[in-house]
């Protein structure tokens, strides 16, 4: 990817544009792997509504001894792999967009902290436009951020992560860093069924 400087501004701090340019990244790696959860829960909630509807098979155990109490560990629930054709169809609507993957692949030590900046304001215009298209979001917590909230005993631990000094058991009471982000509905392009979705960008022939 060539860096045209001539069409970036010159008035940027280089210090932040160099943050906001890691952070973008994180972000849209984030973005990628949450799409792909939703996907895939999705999926199996449609399963499990499927094995739901079929009518429960009878147990009838008269002559079976009284169970024994046992104490036994909870078993952790099996790893299942997440389908990547979402993953793969975001990535190709960020790069048609934002130039996401030309920006990521580039490699930027020769640039300085400037140009990066400046190339990673047309990569967030394009990244904020597709996640605008294609997600609705909203936080996870309504509060106000840097405010006290308190956690009552048997929170979601999937929905907020605990961080700094953890003691003991809920409720806990600290402050919310972060409000977080949920997705409310995925609106991904439908796909004919012979697309082909690991081809990100295809190539260009100019004749």
């Amino acid at each position: 990817m060539h860096l045209d400087t001539s069409i970036w501004p010159t008035t940027l701090d280089a210090g932040h544009a160099l943050l906001a340019a890691l952070v973008l990244v994180l972000l849209i790696f984030q973005v990628l792997l949450l799409t792909a959860g939703i996907v895939a829960l999705l999926r199996r909630g449609r399963v499990a509504e499927s094995v739901g509807a079929a009518p429960p098979a009878a147990v009838a155990t008269p002559n079976v001894p009284e169970a024994r109490e046992t104490s036994v560990e909870a078993v952790p629930s099996p790893l299942r792999e997440a389908a990547p054709d979402s993953a793969l169809q975001l990535l190709s609507l960020l790069q048609n967009e934002a130039r996401f993957i030309d920006f990521v692949q580039e490699n930027v030590t020769s640039y300085s902290d400037a140009e990066i900046g400046a190339a990673a304001r047309i990569v967030h215009e394009g990244c904020r436009k597709v996640i605008h298209q294609h997600f609705e979001l909203e936080p996870v917590r309504r509060e106000a951020e840097s405010s006290r909230v308190t956690l009552p005993k048997g929170f979601d631990a999937a929905s907020v992560r605990l961080t700094g000094n953890i003691v003991g058991q809920a409720p806990f009471s600290g402050t919310l860093v972060h409000r977080g982000w949920r997705a409310v509905q995925v609106k991904l392009p439908k796909l004919v069924e012979s697309h082909d979705t690991r081809i990100i960008a295809p190539a260009e022939v100019e004749l």
